[in-house]
């Protein structure tokens, strides 16, 4: 395989063993859905998975108020997690608020449970360095958004959402 999708092939199986094939679907499904391979999307993709993990439910059964905002690259979490829940917009089980600073969090609910889910810290600032980095580096330009992808493939490939999130 030639071209970008052949760093997603490379990353594939261990991706799926480490993680599970539901993951790795979810998240190639995200990233067609939402245009690039994205950090953000990746993540609300583990966290909407992290969460229907939590409540041992099945797609669709959850309720999302997502604290992500609506301005990128924070907002692109949205995909992830109506992606990877089925929790979407047109179903109205998803629901951005306004009035919150974009954030990686996210309240889910479940027959009549809530928690609310974040991003660790240590990830968090991770991601924001990175990206600012990026930044720095390539401005907006093509080589920017192929250090994005870098990363989050990296992100993708090694950081297990039964980790990286607290409740």
């Amino acid at each position: 395989m030639v071209g970008p999708e052949a760093d997603v092939a490379a990353i594939g199986p261990s991706t799926i063993e480490r993680f599970g094939a539901l993951e790795w679907e979810k998240a190639v499904l995200t990233n067609s859905v939402h245009g690039h391979l994205g950090i953000y999307s990746l993540i609300g993709v583990k966290m909407g998975l992290f969460a229907l993990d939590y409540f041992k439910a099945d797609a669709h059964a959850l309720r999302i108020r997502s604290f992500a905002g609506s301005i990128p690259p924070m907002s692109c979490l949205n995909d992830g997690l109506q992606i990877s829940t089925g929790a979407t917009l047109g179903r109205g089980l998803i629901d951005v608020d306004p009035e919150v600073r974009s954030i990686p969090q996210a309240e889910f609910t479940h027959d009549w449970k809530t928690i609310l889910v974040r991003l660790k810290a240590e990830y968090a600032i991770r991601i924001r360095q990175d990206i600012q980095k990026a930044r720095e580096s390539f401005g907006d330009s093509p080589a920017y958004w192929e250090e994005i992808r870098r990363t989050a493939l990296r992100y993708w490939s090694t950081w297990d959402r039964h980790e990286i999130f607290e409740i």
